[in-house]
């Protein structure tokens, strides 16, 4: 009977094939494999301290026991989550004086971090974008999982010029030409501040360059902000770029997360922000995002919601959060500058300028695959195979055995 049944049964998952490894997962699996007392892990995107630990925020161990003296409860949050973490999102991604609030021109959503506010935005316009077959525009290059969320939700991906791959800077002229070249009405997908994994960022003008030529061509900004704060240790100077476009009068969406700059990775805490030209409008957009949310999420999680919520809404916890911020943004910043004066003392061949004009978290090394190959068989030190660290993973105890170790690649 049973190898009747055998028989009859459809090999149903017969025809999946296997997915591309995802590369930072993998790196992050070679790394913790390598037991070498040298190795140095410069692939991980979180903060670590001078010591190479992980680092909790002052301010959120105070949230943290805050929360736990108020015996709160475990009840389902609203369908577009916590609004002492909503609101105060809002007022800090676009400003406490910002007229698009003031108006009600803004929603709102609690998502899973910045991922799942890329994901519920993708969808959202899978479904309502205009032209219906407009193509979504990722830099080159970009977040590794940009492209895996928009094509995941049905759209076409192509690419713009960013990274001057001779200087390790912007390619503004080649990312305003693409942009002028693109078909009118395309969702333009932009870093706010940070950019993963360059570090390169436009200035105020070139900003504004950005801004006209999308003007001019109908183009659909949708800006990720995984860095507020964290990049330069102000979170009005970050947020510059999405404040001009919001005044300049564009619709558009936001993807905001709290992983970076307080610390909450495991607790995937974000938003979604959706900026609209009528607060007659606001109604219809605030449901088909609360609808989305319901059918992938049902409700978003509470914990570090209200670990947000309560920093972002209690002047002493935020200014505190600031210096939080201000230590985390100054430390990457000196390991910066640190590395850049120990490849120059050593000669190491070519202008290592960038590693100090680029910003945040991440460096653009330039490294070649064949370089970073040997970095992570010779010497332990695992970076991404486009040359890309994390300046995070650099501590006082490491770094200059990574200029070495740079040197030595490059020089021979």
């Amino acid at each position: 009977m049973y190898a009747m049944l055998a028989r009859t049964v459809v090999a149903y998952f017969d025809n999946v094939p296997q997915a591309p490894a995802d590369g930072i997962l993998q790196l992050s699996v070679l790394s913790k494999a390598d037991s070498n007392s040298r190795k140095v892990d410069l692939g991980v995107g979180a903060y670590r301290d001078d010591n190479g630990k992980p680092w909790v925020l002052p301010v959120v161990r105070k949230a943290e026991q805050q929360l736990a003296q108020e015996a709160g409860d475990h009840e389902y949050l609203g369908v577009g989550g916590l609004p002492a973490l909503t609101n105060g999102a809002q007022k800090l991604i676009f400003g406490a004086d910002s007229a698009a609030i003031r108006e009600q021109r803004v929603y709102s959503i609690q998502t899973i971090s910045g991922t799942g506010a890329n994901m519920v935005g993708a969808v959202f316009l899978k479904q309502f974008k205009q032209p219906t077959d407009a193509a979504v525009y990722i830099s080159k290059p970009t977040w590794g999982n940009h492209r895996n969320i928009f094509e995941t939700a049905g759209h076409e991906v192509r690419e713009y010029r960013y990274c001057n791959y001779s200087t390790l800077g912007l390619d503004i002229d080649g990312m305003l030409s693409d942009l002028r070249a693109a078909p009118r009405g395309q969702i333009i997908v932009l870093h706010a501040c940070a950019h993963n994994p360059t570090g390169i960022d436009p200035t105020a003008e070139q900003w504004a360059q950005i801004a006209d030529v999308m003007q001019e061509r109908a183009h659909f900004p949708f800006f990720d902000c995984a860095y507020q704060g964290f990049a330069t240790g102000n979170v009005d100077r970050d947020a510059y770029a999405i404040r001009l476009f919001v005044e300049r009068g564009f619709e558009l969406f936001v993807c905001e997360s709290f992983a970076k700059n307080m610390g909450l990775y495991g607790e995937r805490t974000g938003c979604l922000h959706a900026v609209v030209a009528s607060s007659a409008r606001v109604a219809a957009v605030s449901s088909q995002m609360n609808r989305l949310s319901r059918a992938t999420i049902s409700t978003a999680s509470a914990y570090g919601a209200k670990i947000a919520g309560k920093v972002l809404q209690d002047p002493e916890l935020y200014n505190e959060w600031i210096e939080n911020m201000e230590l985390m943004s100054a430390r990457i910043m000196d390991m910066r500058t640190q590395l850049r004066a120990r490849l120059e003392k050593l000669g190491t061949p070519g202008d290592w300028s960038h590693v100090t004009s680029q910003i945040g978290m991440f460096s653009f090394t330039g490294l070649n695959l064949a370089q970073v190959e040997r970095l992570r068989t010779e010497f332990h030190m695992y970076l991404t195979n486009d040359g890309r660290i994390s300046v995070a993973g650099l501590n006082t105890g490491n770094i200059d055995y990574v200029a070495m170790a740079i040197d030595n690649v490059v020089r021979n």
